[in-house]
């Protein structure tokens, strides 16, 4: 049995193809974008790792220094409060996360500056503020990087889901319009005309043993 095609009759309208034709650049773009986008988030990540870790060293190292001069009573304890630090408290404060670092190195910054201008004394070396400080601001910079490419990226995600919102409904119009312009030829037959047109079946478990 065969269907004969006519520019009357095609198995899917020219109004689909030509809406397939539109659509499909634009696709093609947005995926293309998102991957550039994607790639440029994952390298300024791999990049920001060991940055993260440095920072979170000198700023743990820092206020461990911080401690033992205090203990040792060459810096009172009650100018620990400059740091946000509690004078009778020499544990390290939780670092493991980016904002806990975030947060500890502008603390740690502002209160050996403060420090220095208000109360005078000797500045706490190895390391010195201004070693912690470019560490601090290296990692503040990769951070705000990373987190630019990340909105970037869900920005151009978003945009490729709603293309693809656009072109699953045309693929879907096509294809019915297809599996109805063969559906009176025998099973084999259909399925490879169906197949000639561009849709591939894909046979699940013990589904093709059946048929």
């Amino acid at each position: 049995m065969e269907i004969k095609q006519t520019p009357d009759r095609q198995p899917a309208s020219f109004k689909s193809l030509n809406q397939a034709k539109v659509v499909l650049p634009r696709f093609v773009a947005a995926v293309k974008q998102f991957r550039f986008h994607y790639d440029e988030m994952a390298k300024c990540n791999s990049q920001f790792q060991p940055l993260g870790k440095m920072a979170r060293l000198y700023i743990s190292h820092f206020i461990q220094v911080l401690n033992m001069t205090v203990q040792r009573n060459e810096i009172k304890a009650e100018y620990k409060a400059l740091y946000d630090l509690q004078p009778d408290d020499f544990t390290l404060p939780d670092l493991s996360t980016e904002q806990a670092v975030t947060e500890w190195g502008e603390r740690i910054i502002k209160g050996e500056n403060e420090r220095l201008a208000r109360r005078g004394g000797t500045p706490i070396y190895n390391p010195t503020i201004a070693k912690v400080k470019v560490h601090y601001d290296i990692f503040t910079e990769a951070r705000y990087s990373r987190d630019r490419y990340k909105k970037q990226m869900q920005r151009s995600l978003e945009k490729l889901n709603e293309h693809r919102a656009e072109v699953d409904a045309i693929l879907l119009d096509i294809w019915n319009q297809v599996e109805s312009f063969y559906s009176n030829l025998p099973l084999e037959q259909r399925l490879d005309m169906c197949r000639q047109y561009g849709i591939i079946y894909y046979y699940r478990k013990n589904e093709k043993q059946q048929l």
